[in-house]
Protein backbone atom coordinates (compact mmCIF):
# COMPACT_ATOMS: atom_id res chain seq x y z
CA UNK A 1 0.00 0.00 0.00
CA UNK A 2 1.30 3.44 -0.97
CA UNK A 3 2.35 5.51 2.66
CA UNK A 4 1.89 9.26 2.81
CA UNK A 5 4.15 11.26 5.01
CA UNK A 6 2.23 14.49 6.04
CA UNK A 7 3.02 17.03 8.76
CA UNK A 8 1.48 16.19 12.20
CA UNK A 9 0.62 20.12 13.47
CA UNK A 10 -1.34 20.74 9.98
CA UNK A 11 -3.27 17.42 9.68
CA UNK A 12 -3.96 18.18 13.86
CA UNK A 13 -4.74 21.99 12.90
CA UNK A 14 -7.01 20.80 9.42
CA UNK A 15 -8.59 17.80 11.66
CA UNK A 16 -9.35 20.90 14.56
CA UNK A 17 -8.19 18.44 17.11
CA UNK A 18 -5.30 17.75 18.97
CA UNK A 19 -4.47 13.72 19.42
CA UNK A 20 -2.34 11.67 20.90
CA UNK A 21 -0.45 8.82 18.76
CA UNK A 22 -2.88 5.63 20.18
CA UNK A 23 -5.80 8.17 19.41
CA UNK A 24 -5.08 9.02 16.13
CA UNK A 25 -4.27 4.87 15.58
CA UNK A 26 -7.48 4.64 16.43
CA UNK A 27 -9.04 6.80 14.26
CA UNK A 28 -6.90 5.31 11.05
CA UNK A 29 -8.41 1.82 12.05
CA UNK A 30 -11.93 2.67 12.40
CA UNK A 31 -11.11 4.69 8.98
CA UNK A 32 -10.19 1.91 7.19
CA UNK A 33 -6.42 2.66 6.54
CA UNK A 34 -3.46 2.78 8.76
CA UNK A 35 -0.44 4.52 11.44
CA UNK A 36 2.16 3.41 10.14
CA UNK A 37 5.06 5.94 12.17
CA UNK A 38 4.55 9.01 14.52
CA UNK A 39 8.15 10.58 14.20
CA UNK A 40 7.60 13.09 16.75
CA UNK A 41 8.28 9.67 18.92
CA UNK A 42 12.21 9.67 17.45
CA UNK A 43 15.05 11.96 16.86
CA UNK A 44 14.79 13.78 13.81
CA UNK A 45 17.09 15.56 11.65
CA UNK A 46 17.93 19.10 11.69
CA UNK A 47 17.85 20.94 8.25
CA UNK A 48 18.54 24.54 7.99
CA UNK A 49 19.06 25.43 11.80
CA UNK A 50 15.74 24.30 12.26
CA UNK A 51 14.12 20.44 13.42
CA UNK A 52 12.45 18.56 10.58
CA UNK A 53 8.62 19.15 11.78
CA UNK A 54 6.89 15.70 13.23
CA UNK A 55 5.40 13.64 10.45
CA UNK A 56 2.45 11.05 10.58
CA UNK A 57 2.83 7.95 7.77
CA UNK A 58 -0.07 6.98 6.61
CA UNK A 59 -0.89 3.56 4.61
CA UNK A 60 -3.22 4.29 2.23
CA UNK A 61 -5.47 1.29 0.80
CA UNK A 62 -4.09 1.21 -2.83
CA UNK A 63 -7.27 1.98 -4.74
CA UNK A 64 -8.12 5.08 -2.26
CA UNK A 65 -6.51 7.48 -4.87
CA UNK A 66 -8.15 10.16 -3.46
CA UNK A 67 -6.20 10.24 -0.13
CA UNK A 68 -3.06 10.01 -1.88
CA UNK A 69 -2.11 13.75 -0.38
CA UNK A 70 -2.42 15.67 2.73
CA UNK A 71 -5.49 17.16 1.20
CA UNK A 72 -7.56 13.97 0.77
CA UNK A 73 -6.56 12.63 4.28
CA UNK A 74 -7.81 15.65 5.89
CA UNK A 75 -11.01 15.99 4.04
CA UNK A 76 -12.19 12.30 4.28
CA UNK A 77 -11.19 11.96 7.85
CA UNK A 78 -13.19 15.24 8.74
CA UNK A 79 -16.20 14.01 6.42
CA UNK A 80 -16.20 10.69 8.32
CA UNK A 81 -15.98 12.40 11.86
CA UNK A 82 -19.19 14.60 10.87
CA UNK A 83 -16.66 17.83 11.15
CA UNK A 84 -17.73 18.76 7.00
CA UNK A 85 -19.82 17.36 4.36
CA UNK A 86 -18.86 16.07 1.08
CA UNK A 87 -18.24 18.76 -1.34
CA UNK A 88 -20.17 20.01 -3.69
CA UNK A 89 -18.10 20.15 -6.60
CA UNK A 90 -19.15 22.61 -9.65
CA UNK A 91 -17.48 23.84 -12.94
CA UNK A 92 -17.58 27.44 -13.71
CA UNK A 93 -16.99 29.58 -17.20
CA UNK A 94 -13.44 31.18 -17.47
CA UNK A 95 -13.46 34.91 -17.57
CA UNK A 96 -14.22 36.05 -21.08
CA UNK A 97 -16.82 32.78 -21.43
CA UNK A 98 -14.85 30.51 -23.80
CA UNK A 99 -13.19 27.83 -22.88
CA UNK A 100 -9.61 26.36 -23.17
CA UNK A 101 -9.51 23.64 -26.06
CA UNK A 102 -6.81 20.78 -26.61
CA UNK A 103 -7.35 19.82 -30.13
CA UNK A 104 -6.06 16.20 -30.75
CA UNK A 105 -4.33 15.37 -34.24
CA UNK A 106 -5.07 11.77 -35.60
CA UNK A 107 -1.57 10.52 -35.65
CA UNK A 108 -1.57 10.41 -31.51
CA UNK A 109 -3.63 7.74 -31.92
CA UNK A 110 -0.35 5.39 -32.34
CA UNK A 111 1.18 6.37 -29.45
CA UNK A 112 -0.99 7.89 -26.88
CA UNK A 113 -4.22 8.45 -27.91
CA UNK A 114 -6.47 9.92 -25.19
CA UNK A 115 -6.28 13.35 -23.63
CA UNK A 116 -8.07 15.70 -20.78
CA UNK A 117 -7.64 18.41 -18.78
CA UNK A 118 -8.93 21.38 -16.75
CA UNK A 119 -8.26 24.56 -15.83
CA UNK A 120 -7.70 25.92 -11.91
CA UNK A 121 -8.99 29.29 -11.98
CA UNK A 122 -7.24 32.31 -9.22
CA UNK A 123 -5.52 29.38 -7.10
CA UNK A 124 -3.63 30.36 -4.24
CA UNK A 125 -0.59 28.16 -3.35
CA UNK A 126 2.00 28.16 -0.41
CA UNK A 127 5.20 25.56 -0.15
CA UNK A 128 3.25 23.09 1.75
CA UNK A 129 0.76 23.59 -1.03
CA UNK A 130 2.80 23.44 -3.62
CA UNK A 131 4.65 20.78 -2.34
CA UNK A 132 1.51 18.47 -1.84
CA UNK A 133 0.36 19.26 -5.28
CA UNK A 134 3.83 17.98 -7.09
CA UNK A 135 3.95 14.91 -4.98
CA UNK A 136 0.35 14.13 -5.35
CA UNK A 137 1.54 14.16 -8.95
CA UNK A 138 4.11 11.39 -8.45
CA UNK A 139 1.58 9.12 -6.42
CA UNK A 140 -0.52 8.95 -9.37
CA UNK A 141 1.99 8.49 -11.79
CA UNK A 142 3.09 5.70 -9.48
CA UNK A 143 0.36 4.16 -8.76
CA UNK A 144 -2.64 4.55 -10.68
CA UNK A 145 -0.74 5.46 -13.95
CA UNK A 146 1.74 2.64 -13.72
CA UNK A 147 4.95 4.52 -13.98
CA UNK A 148 3.20 7.03 -16.22
CA UNK A 149 2.67 4.07 -19.05
CA UNK A 150 -1.17 4.05 -18.17
CA UNK A 151 -1.27 7.65 -17.77
CA UNK A 152 1.06 10.91 -17.54
CA UNK A 153 0.35 14.32 -16.26
CA UNK A 154 1.10 17.77 -17.48
CA UNK A 155 0.66 21.03 -15.21
CA UNK A 156 1.70 24.40 -16.32
CA UNK A 157 1.45 28.16 -15.67
CA UNK A 158 -1.76 29.44 -17.68
CA UNK A 159 -0.52 32.87 -17.69
CA UNK A 160 2.69 31.62 -19.36
CA UNK A 161 0.80 30.10 -22.35
CA UNK A 162 -1.85 31.16 -24.51
CA UNK A 163 -4.82 28.51 -26.24
CA UNK A 164 -6.14 26.65 -27.86
CA UNK A 165 -3.72 24.00 -27.67
CA UNK A 166 -2.93 21.02 -29.85
CA UNK A 167 -1.47 17.84 -28.89
CA UNK A 168 -0.30 15.96 -31.91
CA UNK A 169 2.87 13.59 -32.62
CA UNK A 170 6.01 14.26 -34.61
CA UNK A 171 8.91 12.97 -35.52
CA UNK A 172 11.57 13.73 -32.89
CA UNK A 173 13.80 15.37 -34.71
CA UNK A 174 10.87 17.91 -35.78
CA UNK A 175 10.14 18.92 -31.62
CA UNK A 176 12.42 21.38 -30.50
CA UNK A 177 11.88 22.77 -27.00
CA UNK A 178 13.56 23.72 -23.47
CA UNK A 179 12.91 20.94 -21.15
CA UNK A 180 11.98 21.77 -17.16
CA UNK A 181 14.76 23.50 -15.20
CA UNK A 182 16.84 22.78 -18.31
CA UNK A 183 19.51 26.29 -19.81
CA UNK A 184 19.39 25.22 -23.55
CA UNK A 185 16.87 23.52 -26.10
CA UNK A 186 17.28 20.07 -27.72
CA UNK A 187 14.90 18.01 -30.16
CA UNK A 188 13.34 14.94 -28.94
CA UNK A 189 16.25 12.97 -29.89
CA UNK A 190 18.88 14.75 -27.66
CA UNK A 191 16.79 15.08 -25.44
CA UNK A 192 16.57 11.18 -24.77
CA UNK A 193 20.30 11.11 -24.57
CA UNK A 194 20.75 13.94 -22.25
CA UNK A 195 18.21 12.03 -19.92
CA UNK A 196 19.42 8.36 -20.25
CA UNK A 197 21.01 9.04 -17.53
CA UNK A 198 18.82 10.95 -15.04
CA UNK A 199 18.21 8.92 -12.38
CA UNK A 200 14.78 10.04 -12.12
CA UNK A 201 13.33 10.45 -15.63
CA UNK A 202 15.52 7.69 -17.41
CA UNK A 203 12.85 5.02 -16.30
CA UNK A 204 10.21 6.47 -18.51
CA UNK A 205 12.17 7.02 -21.96
CA UNK A 206 11.29 3.11 -22.99
CA UNK A 207 7.98 4.44 -23.10
CA UNK A 208 8.34 6.41 -26.10
CA UNK A 209 12.05 5.94 -27.32
CA UNK A 210 11.74 4.15 -30.27
CA UNK A 211 8.22 5.35 -31.51
CA UNK A 212 8.67 6.98 -34.83
CA UNK A 213 6.55 9.70 -33.07
CA UNK A 214 6.14 11.44 -30.30
CA UNK A 215 3.50 13.20 -28.62
CA UNK A 216 3.87 16.72 -27.46
CA UNK A 217 1.75 19.11 -26.47
CA UNK A 218 1.76 22.79 -28.24
CA UNK A 219 0.23 26.16 -27.55
CA UNK A 220 -1.54 28.77 -30.07
CA UNK A 221 2.18 30.16 -30.26
CA UNK A 222 3.39 26.47 -31.06
CA UNK A 223 5.16 26.87 -27.68
CA UNK A 224 5.80 23.31 -26.26
CA UNK A 225 3.99 22.66 -23.12
CA UNK A 226 5.23 19.10 -22.71
CA UNK A 227 6.61 16.17 -24.65
CA UNK A 228 4.49 13.18 -22.48
CA UNK A 229 5.05 10.86 -20.35
CA UNK A 230 8.76 12.58 -20.10
CA UNK A 231 8.98 16.00 -19.22
CA UNK A 232 7.18 19.28 -19.33
CA UNK A 233 8.88 22.80 -20.82
CA UNK A 234 10.56 24.96 -18.90
CA UNK A 235 8.72 27.58 -20.40
CA UNK A 236 5.43 27.05 -18.57
CA UNK A 237 6.97 25.97 -15.23
CA UNK A 238 4.60 26.34 -11.57
CA UNK A 239 6.45 28.55 -8.96
CA UNK A 240 4.47 29.31 -6.08
CA UNK A 241 3.49 32.70 -7.94
CA UNK A 242 1.33 30.69 -10.45
CA UNK A 243 -2.38 31.86 -9.96
CA UNK A 244 -4.17 29.47 -13.22
CA UNK A 245 -2.84 26.16 -13.49
CA UNK A 246 -3.79 24.59 -17.08
CA UNK A 247 -3.59 20.56 -16.19
CA UNK A 248 -3.39 18.52 -19.56
CA UNK A 249 -2.98 14.77 -18.93
CA UNK A 250 -2.66 12.26 -21.74
CA UNK A 251 -3.33 8.72 -21.71
CA UNK A 252 -3.42 5.09 -23.32
CA UNK A 253 -6.40 3.97 -20.90
CA UNK A 254 -9.59 5.78 -21.11
CA UNK A 255 -11.19 5.23 -17.96
CA UNK A 256 -7.26 6.46 -15.66
CA UNK A 257 -7.43 9.70 -17.79
CA UNK A 258 -10.53 10.65 -16.13
CA UNK A 259 -10.15 9.10 -12.82
CA UNK A 260 -6.81 10.93 -12.69
CA UNK A 261 -8.13 14.29 -13.54
CA UNK A 262 -10.94 14.61 -11.62
CA UNK A 263 -8.61 13.76 -8.32
CA UNK A 264 -6.03 15.80 -9.18
CA UNK A 265 -8.73 18.87 -9.95
CA UNK A 266 -11.16 18.10 -6.83
CA UNK A 267 -7.99 17.78 -4.18
CA UNK A 268 -6.97 21.18 -4.78
CA UNK A 269 -9.84 23.13 -5.98
CA UNK A 270 -10.64 23.43 -2.44
CA UNK A 271 -7.78 26.57 -2.46
CA UNK A 272 -9.18 28.56 -5.82
CA UNK A 273 -10.54 31.66 -5.04
CA UNK A 274 -13.76 30.11 -5.14
CA UNK A 275 -13.54 27.01 -3.12
CA UNK A 276 -14.31 23.74 -5.15
CA UNK A 277 -14.89 25.18 -8.45
CA UNK A 278 -13.02 24.17 -11.69
CA UNK A 279 -12.87 25.56 -14.75
CA UNK A 280 -13.55 22.97 -17.78
CA UNK A 281 -11.39 22.48 -20.82
CA UNK A 282 -12.94 21.42 -24.84
CA UNK A 283 -11.61 18.47 -25.70
CA UNK A 284 -12.15 18.13 -29.89
CA UNK A 285 -11.25 14.62 -30.89
CA UNK A 286 -13.29 13.57 -33.65
CA UNK A 287 -10.93 11.03 -35.29
CA UNK A 288 -11.41 8.35 -32.10
CA UNK A 289 -14.79 10.34 -31.29
CA UNK A 290 -13.67 11.78 -28.00
CA UNK A 291 -14.73 15.07 -28.34
CA UNK A 292 -16.28 15.79 -24.87
CA UNK A 293 -16.09 18.89 -22.22
CA UNK A 294 -13.72 17.74 -18.93
CA UNK A 295 -13.81 16.97 -16.53
CA UNK A 296 -17.34 15.65 -15.44
CA UNK A 297 -18.20 16.42 -11.83
CA UNK A 298 -21.38 14.87 -12.03
CA UNK A 299 -21.83 11.89 -9.47
CA UNK A 300 -22.47 8.05 -10.61
CA UNK A 301 -25.53 7.54 -9.44
CA UNK A 302 -26.32 3.85 -8.96
CA UNK A 303 -29.01 1.73 -6.26
CA UNK A 304 -28.33 -0.65 -3.13
CA UNK A 305 -30.45 -2.76 -1.69
CA UNK A 306 -31.24 -2.63 1.78
CA UNK A 307 -31.22 -6.64 3.20
CA UNK A 308 -27.82 -7.40 0.78
CA UNK A 309 -26.36 -4.81 3.39
CA UNK A 310 -28.31 -5.60 6.31
CA UNK A 311 -27.40 -10.08 5.59
CA UNK A 312 -23.85 -8.76 4.90
CA UNK A 313 -22.94 -7.14 7.53
CA UNK A 314 -25.81 -9.08 10.18
CA UNK A 315 -27.24 -5.91 10.95
CA UNK A 316 -30.96 -4.44 10.72
CA UNK A 317 -30.86 -1.19 9.53
CA UNK A 318 -33.37 0.81 7.88
CA UNK A 319 -32.63 2.81 4.60
CA UNK A 320 -32.40 5.80 6.94
CA UNK A 321 -29.84 4.44 8.91
CA UNK A 322 -27.74 3.28 5.82
CA UNK A 323 -28.27 6.92 4.35
CA UNK A 324 -26.13 8.11 7.48
CA UNK A 325 -23.64 5.87 7.50
CA UNK A 326 -23.01 6.29 3.45
CA UNK A 327 -23.02 10.23 4.41
CA UNK A 328 -19.71 9.68 6.90
CA UNK A 329 -17.92 8.31 3.82
CA UNK A 330 -18.76 11.41 1.21
CA UNK A 331 -21.38 9.65 -0.59
CA UNK A 332 -25.46 11.09 -0.72
CA UNK A 333 -27.79 8.67 -0.18
CA UNK A 334 -31.28 9.11 0.15
CA UNK A 335 -33.90 6.48 0.71
CA UNK A 336 -35.49 5.46 -2.69
CA UNK A 337 -38.89 6.51 -4.14
CA UNK A 338 -38.95 3.25 -6.08
CA UNK A 339 -38.85 0.49 -3.33
CA UNK A 340 -38.33 0.18 0.19
CA UNK A 341 -35.47 -2.06 -0.25
CA UNK A 342 -33.56 0.39 -2.25
CA UNK A 343 -31.54 3.43 -1.66
CA UNK A 344 -30.39 5.82 -4.18
CA UNK A 345 -26.31 5.95 -3.88
CA UNK A 346 -24.61 9.01 -5.47
CA UNK A 347 -21.12 8.57 -5.59
CA UNK A 348 -18.96 11.57 -5.74
CA UNK A 349 -16.37 11.21 -8.08
CA UNK A 350 -13.43 11.34 -5.77
CA UNK A 351 -14.94 7.38 -4.97
CA UNK A 352 -13.22 6.07 -8.18
CA UNK A 353 -12.79 2.60 -6.14
CA UNK A 354 -16.53 2.27 -5.99
CA UNK A 355 -17.19 -0.33 -8.58
CA UNK A 356 -19.94 -2.63 -7.29
CA UNK A 357 -22.70 -2.39 -4.26
CA UNK A 358 -20.19 -4.79 -2.50
CA UNK A 359 -18.15 -1.85 -2.05
CA UNK A 360 -21.08 0.25 -0.88
CA UNK A 361 -21.33 -2.39 1.49
CA UNK A 362 -18.03 -1.96 2.90
CA UNK A 363 -18.55 1.52 3.24
CA UNK A 364 -21.58 1.21 5.45
CA UNK A 365 -19.41 -1.37 7.45
CA UNK A 366 -16.83 0.62 8.12
CA UNK A 367 -18.77 3.91 9.15
CA UNK A 368 -21.27 1.60 11.46
CA UNK A 369 -17.44 0.77 13.13
CA UNK A 370 -16.04 -3.15 12.47
CA UNK A 371 -15.30 -3.37 16.22
CA UNK A 372 -19.41 -2.82 16.43
CA UNK A 373 -20.22 -5.23 13.85
CA UNK A 374 -22.12 -8.48 15.72
CA UNK A 375 -20.08 -11.84 15.95
CA UNK A 376 -21.44 -14.80 14.25
CA UNK A 377 -20.97 -17.98 13.04
CA UNK A 378 -19.36 -17.61 9.77
CA UNK A 379 -22.65 -19.69 8.02
CA UNK A 380 -24.46 -16.34 8.37
CA UNK A 381 -22.66 -15.00 5.80
CA UNK A 382 -24.70 -13.12 2.85
CA UNK A 383 -22.21 -14.28 -0.05
CA UNK A 384 -21.74 -17.59 -1.09
CA UNK A 385 -18.42 -18.35 -3.68
CA UNK A 386 -19.33 -19.91 -7.00
CA UNK A 387 -16.50 -20.86 -9.63
CA UNK A 388 -16.70 -19.24 -12.82
CA UNK A 389 -17.89 -21.10 -15.21
CA UNK A 390 -14.52 -21.33 -17.46
CA UNK A 391 -12.90 -22.26 -14.38
CA UNK A 392 -15.61 -24.85 -13.88
CA UNK A 393 -15.05 -26.51 -17.10
CA UNK A 394 -11.27 -26.45 -17.09
CA UNK A 395 -11.39 -28.11 -13.53
CA UNK A 396 -13.28 -30.72 -15.34
CA UNK A 397 -10.99 -31.38 -18.20
CA UNK A 398 -7.94 -31.32 -16.05
CA UNK A 399 -9.51 -34.14 -13.63
CA UNK A 400 -10.19 -35.90 -16.62
CA UNK A 401 -6.73 -35.54 -17.85
CA UNK A 402 -5.07 -36.85 -14.91
CA UNK A 403 -7.42 -39.62 -14.78
CA UNK A 404 -6.17 -40.69 -17.54
CA UNK A 405 -2.74 -40.80 -16.51
CA UNK A 406 -1.28 -37.64 -17.76
CA UNK A 407 0.50 -34.85 -15.05
CA UNK A 408 -0.25 -31.26 -14.90
CA UNK A 409 2.54 -28.35 -15.32
CA UNK A 410 1.76 -24.91 -14.81
CA UNK A 411 4.90 -22.78 -16.52
CA UNK A 412 5.01 -19.39 -16.99
CA UNK A 413 2.83 -17.37 -19.12
CA UNK A 414 5.48 -15.08 -20.47
CA UNK A 415 8.28 -16.33 -23.10
CA UNK A 416 10.32 -15.39 -25.88
CA UNK A 417 9.40 -14.17 -29.08
CA UNK A 418 11.25 -17.12 -30.51
CA UNK A 419 9.90 -19.87 -28.54
CA UNK A 420 6.26 -18.41 -29.53
CA UNK A 421 6.66 -18.23 -33.27
CA UNK A 422 9.73 -19.29 -35.23
CA UNK A 423 11.04 -22.10 -32.77
CA UNK A 424 6.98 -23.49 -33.75
CA UNK A 425 7.67 -22.70 -37.25
CA UNK A 426 5.37 -20.10 -36.86
CA UNK A 427 5.31 -16.39 -38.38
CA UNK A 428 4.41 -13.26 -36.47
CA UNK A 429 1.81 -10.92 -38.27
CA UNK A 430 2.45 -8.41 -35.75
CA UNK A 431 -1.22 -8.18 -34.39
CA UNK A 432 -1.06 -11.53 -32.96
CA UNK A 433 1.03 -11.03 -29.78
CA UNK A 434 0.83 -9.02 -26.65
CA UNK A 435 4.96 -7.85 -26.23
CA UNK A 436 6.52 -6.36 -23.19
CA UNK A 437 7.39 -2.89 -24.49
CA UNK A 438 10.82 -3.10 -21.83
CA UNK A 439 11.97 -6.77 -21.15
CA UNK A 440 14.13 -7.45 -18.47
CA UNK A 441 15.34 -10.46 -20.00
CA UNK A 442 15.41 -12.34 -23.70
CA UNK A 443 13.45 -15.20 -22.10
CA UNK A 444 10.68 -13.35 -21.19
CA UNK A 445 9.14 -11.14 -24.32
CA UNK A 446 5.95 -11.78 -25.09
CA UNK A 447 2.84 -13.28 -23.52
CA UNK A 448 1.87 -16.95 -25.32
CA UNK A 449 -0.23 -17.11 -27.78
CA UNK A 450 0.19 -21.32 -27.23
CA UNK A 451 0.26 -23.01 -24.41
CA UNK A 452 2.57 -25.31 -26.41
CA UNK A 453 6.31 -23.06 -25.47
CA UNK A 454 5.82 -24.08 -21.78
CA UNK A 455 5.06 -27.69 -22.50
CA UNK A 456 7.94 -28.04 -24.40
CA UNK A 457 10.31 -26.35 -22.16
CA UNK A 458 9.45 -28.16 -19.32
CA UNK A 459 9.71 -31.30 -21.33
CA UNK A 460 13.59 -30.26 -22.43
CA UNK A 461 14.65 -29.28 -18.76
CA UNK A 462 12.86 -32.82 -17.45
CA UNK A 463 14.38 -34.87 -20.55
CA UNK A 464 16.37 -36.99 -17.51
CA UNK A 465 13.46 -38.52 -16.89
CA UNK A 466 12.26 -42.00 -17.71
CA UNK A 467 9.94 -41.62 -21.11
CA UNK A 468 7.45 -41.16 -22.19
CA UNK A 469 6.82 -38.13 -20.18
CA UNK A 470 2.84 -37.63 -20.66
CA UNK A 471 1.86 -33.52 -19.60
CA UNK A 472 -1.00 -31.55 -20.16
CA UNK A 473 -1.98 -27.82 -19.82
CA UNK A 474 -5.35 -25.86 -18.75
CA UNK A 475 -4.37 -21.87 -18.80
CA UNK A 476 -4.69 -18.93 -20.55
CA UNK A 477 -3.00 -17.35 -23.65
CA UNK A 478 -3.33 -13.74 -24.68
CA UNK A 479 -3.77 -12.51 -27.68
CA UNK A 480 -4.12 -8.63 -29.39
CA UNK A 481 -8.12 -7.47 -29.82
CA UNK A 482 -8.32 -3.82 -31.57
CA UNK A 483 -11.70 -4.37 -30.80
CA UNK A 484 -11.30 -4.21 -27.01
CA UNK A 485 -10.54 -1.05 -24.46
CA UNK A 486 -7.73 -2.89 -23.12
CA UNK A 487 -6.79 -3.98 -26.84
CA UNK A 488 -6.45 -7.89 -26.14
CA UNK A 489 -8.26 -10.35 -24.68
CA UNK A 490 -7.67 -13.76 -22.67
CA UNK A 491 -8.60 -17.64 -24.29
CA UNK A 492 -8.93 -20.29 -21.86
CA UNK A 493 -6.88 -23.59 -23.61
CA UNK A 494 -6.06 -26.94 -22.76
CA UNK A 495 -2.89 -28.42 -24.49
CA UNK A 496 -0.89 -31.78 -23.88
CA UNK A 497 2.44 -33.35 -24.78
CA UNK A 498 3.80 -36.77 -25.28
CA UNK A 499 7.53 -37.34 -25.01
CA UNK A 500 8.66 -40.89 -25.98
CA UNK A 501 10.10 -43.27 -28.44
CA UNK A 502 7.23 -43.54 -30.60
CA UNK A 503 5.53 -40.85 -32.03
CA UNK A 504 2.96 -41.51 -29.22
CA UNK A 505 0.06 -40.16 -32.00
CA UNK A 506 -2.53 -42.41 -31.07
CA UNK A 507 -2.50 -41.25 -27.31
CA UNK A 508 -2.79 -38.02 -28.01
CA UNK A 509 -5.89 -38.87 -30.44
CA UNK A 510 -7.36 -41.08 -27.25
CA UNK A 511 -7.11 -37.99 -25.20
CA UNK A 512 -8.59 -35.89 -27.44
CA UNK A 513 -11.88 -38.31 -27.44
CA UNK A 514 -11.51 -38.74 -23.79
CA UNK A 515 -12.10 -34.94 -23.60
CA UNK A 516 -14.50 -34.79 -26.13
CA UNK A 517 -16.82 -37.25 -24.76
CA UNK A 518 -16.55 -35.86 -21.21
CA UNK A 519 -17.66 -32.41 -23.01
CA UNK A 520 -20.75 -34.04 -24.34
CA UNK A 521 -19.00 -34.21 -27.86
CA UNK A 522 -19.91 -37.17 -30.52
CA UNK A 523 -17.41 -37.64 -32.48
CA UNK A 524 -19.04 -37.35 -36.08
CA UNK A 525 -17.66 -40.35 -38.67
CA UNK A 526 -17.99 -39.81 -42.78
CA UNK A 527 -20.54 -41.78 -43.40
CA UNK A 528 -22.70 -39.55 -40.62
CA UNK A 529 -21.70 -36.38 -41.99
CA UNK A 530 -23.07 -38.71 -45.79
CA UNK A 531 -26.43 -38.44 -44.79
CA UNK A 532 -27.51 -34.80 -44.76
CA UNK A 533 -27.98 -34.51 -41.04
CA UNK A 534 -26.07 -31.46 -39.79
CA UNK A 535 -25.53 -33.12 -36.16
CA UNK A 536 -23.65 -31.44 -33.68
CA UNK A 537 -20.13 -33.55 -32.52
CA UNK A 538 -16.55 -33.20 -33.74
CA UNK A 539 -14.61 -34.29 -36.63
CA UNK A 540 -11.01 -34.22 -37.44
CA UNK A 541 -9.95 -33.31 -40.84
CA UNK A 542 -5.92 -33.70 -42.13
CA UNK A 543 -3.37 -30.43 -42.61
CA UNK A 544 -0.76 -28.66 -43.49
CA UNK A 545 0.75 -27.00 -40.62
CA UNK A 546 4.55 -26.08 -40.58
CA UNK A 547 4.68 -26.57 -36.92
CA UNK A 548 3.79 -30.11 -37.38
CA UNK A 549 5.34 -32.98 -39.67
CA UNK A 550 4.06 -33.55 -43.12
CA UNK A 551 0.62 -35.65 -43.33
CA UNK A 552 0.84 -36.27 -39.33
CA UNK A 553 -1.19 -33.19 -38.33
CA UNK A 554 -5.22 -32.69 -37.71
CA UNK A 555 -7.65 -29.70 -37.14
CA UNK A 556 -10.21 -30.38 -34.45
CA UNK A 557 -13.64 -29.47 -36.12
CA UNK A 558 -16.58 -28.85 -33.80
CA UNK A 559 -20.39 -28.13 -34.62
CA UNK A 560 -22.48 -26.94 -31.58
CA UNK A 561 -26.07 -25.70 -32.35
CA UNK A 562 -25.11 -26.01 -35.94
CA UNK A 563 -22.69 -23.76 -36.23
CA UNK A 564 -19.24 -24.83 -36.69
CA UNK A 565 -15.93 -24.10 -36.09
CA UNK A 566 -11.92 -25.17 -35.98
CA UNK A 567 -11.05 -25.41 -32.37
CA UNK A 568 -7.44 -26.53 -31.98
CA UNK A 569 -5.14 -29.12 -33.43
CA UNK A 570 -2.87 -31.87 -32.78
CA UNK A 571 -0.27 -33.93 -35.29
CA UNK A 572 3.56 -34.71 -34.57
CA UNK A 573 6.29 -31.79 -34.04
CA UNK A 574 8.04 -31.45 -37.02
CA UNK A 575 11.67 -32.40 -36.91
CA UNK A 576 13.22 -28.34 -36.98
CA UNK A 577 10.93 -27.77 -33.72
CA UNK A 578 12.34 -30.91 -32.13
CA UNK A 579 15.74 -29.98 -32.94
CA UNK A 580 15.17 -25.78 -31.56
CA UNK A 581 13.96 -27.35 -28.24
CA UNK A 582 16.48 -30.19 -28.23
CA UNK A 583 14.56 -33.71 -28.53
CA UNK A 584 16.01 -36.74 -28.68
CA UNK A 585 12.80 -38.82 -29.32
CA UNK A 586 9.39 -37.47 -31.13
CA UNK A 587 6.57 -35.47 -29.65
CA UNK A 588 3.05 -35.49 -30.51
CA UNK A 589 0.90 -32.52 -29.08
CA UNK A 590 -2.89 -31.78 -28.82
CA UNK A 591 -4.41 -28.23 -28.13
CA UNK A 592 -7.64 -26.90 -28.04
CA UNK A 593 -9.79 -23.89 -26.89
CA UNK A 594 -12.25 -24.57 -24.08
CA UNK A 595 -14.26 -21.49 -24.37
CA UNK A 596 -16.35 -22.60 -27.30
CA UNK A 597 -17.97 -25.48 -25.06
CA UNK A 598 -19.55 -22.98 -22.67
Amino acid sequence: MPTISVDKAALFDALGQEYTTDEFDELCFEFGIELDEDTSNFDRPIVNGKQEPAQLKIEIPANRYDMLCFEGIALMLNIFRGKTSSPDYRLILPPGGELQTITVHPETSNVRPYVSGAVLRNIKFTQARYESFIALQDKLHQNLARQRTLVSIGTHDLDTIQGPFTYEALPPSDINFMPLNQTRSMNGEELMQHYETDKHLSKYLHIIRDQPRYPVIYDSKRVVCSLPPIINGDHSKITLATRNVFIEITATDRTKVEIVNNILVTMFSQYTEEPFSVEPIKIISPHNHQTRQTPDLAPRKTQTEVPYINKCCGLKLSPEDICIMLKKMSHHASPSAASPDLVDVHIPLTRADVLHQCDIMEDVAVAYGFNNLPKSFPGKSGTIAQPLMINKLGDIVRTEAAMAGWSEVMPLILCSHDENFAWLNRKDDGNTAVKLANPKTAEYQVVRTSLLPGLLKTIRENKHHSVPIRIFEVSDVAFKDTSLERKARNERHFAAAWYGKTSGFEVVHGLLDRVMLMLKSTFITKEEGLQGARVDGYWIEEIEDPTFFPGHAAAIHVRLSGKERVVGAFGILHPTVLEKFEFRYPVSTLEMNLEVFL
